[in-house]
């Protein structure tokens, strides 16, 4: 189904060579992470409580916690201080 579909939108479909983590790296990366700090560390009992934990999670990872690829900030750190630089770039085209 989605090898037709790719055909008709003229869409390349590229996969990972088996045993070749590296071709991916930045979700290896991820997978080691949240497996690492998340799943091995709870004992689900529910699937409503595997939802909340990983949902937690991920908010922390996406939100919380810093990223090299961020200058070693938060995401959300990163996101405010765009939009304050951007804020002070329209402020001064506004006063030419």
């Amino acid at each position: 189904m989605v090898d037709l579909w790719a055909y008709h939108n003229k869409v390349r479909m590229d996969f990972s060579k088996p045993a070749t983590p590296t071709d991916n790296a930045h979700i290896e990366s991820f997978n080691g992470s949240l497996r690492d700090e998340c799943l091995n560390l709870h004992w689900f009992e529910t699937l409503a409580e595997s939802k909340r934990e990983i949902e937690a999670w991920r908010r922390d990872y996406n939100e919380g916690r810093p990223h090299m690829a961020l200058g070693g900030i938060a995401p959300s750190e990163y996101a405010l201080q765009a939009r304050n630089c951007r804020d002070t770039m329209e402020k001064s085209a506004v006063g030419k």
